[in-house]
């Protein structure tokens, strides 16, 4: 991974209003990866003390255009995505791992795991995702 990339992604990153309220950190970019963490904190929770599948849902989908974006660059968007919960998540931080699958000309298809972590470090998978990325257009202007 090149810091000059990392560096360039976190600053888009930074750029997302609801990245910033949810606290998402960007800790990896390039190869065709990308990783997310945010803190689980009380205002992220459901009703029964989970974290809300909302935020499960904004981290997968953060994570797999992320990864897109190491193989296509920054005009990239999320065209579609399927995440199935597979256990409630519970813990200390949500970590969101994004991977590229197959990277064509004008779609990029990627999976992600999502994982929350407890106190000691250890990691429980808690959903699962695979979203097409779009690889936008050049603008006449650039």
């Amino acid at each position: 991974m090149n810091d000059a990339d990392l560096g360039f992604a976190r600053k888009i990153l930074a750029e997302q209003p609801f990245s910033n309220l949810v606290g998402a950190r960007l800790i990896a970019f390039g190869g065709g990866e990308a990783t997310l963490e945010l803190d689980i904190r009380q205002d992220l929770l459901q009703q029964n003390g989970y974290l809300h599948g909302g935020i499960l849902s904004y981290a997968a989908d953060n994570a797999l255009t992320f990864a897109a974006g190491t193989v296509a660059g920054a005009s990239v968007l999320t065209t579609g995505f399927t995440i199935d919960y597979l256990r409630p998540a519970t813990g200390t931080l949500l970590r969101s791992h994004g991977w590229v699958v197959r990277s064509g000309r004008s779609r990029v298809v990627c999976r992600c795991d999502l994982f929350a972590v407890d106190e000691e470090g250890a990691e429980t998978l808690c959903a699962v995702a695979q979203g097409t990325i779009s690889v936008l257009p050049p603008s006449n202007g650039s």
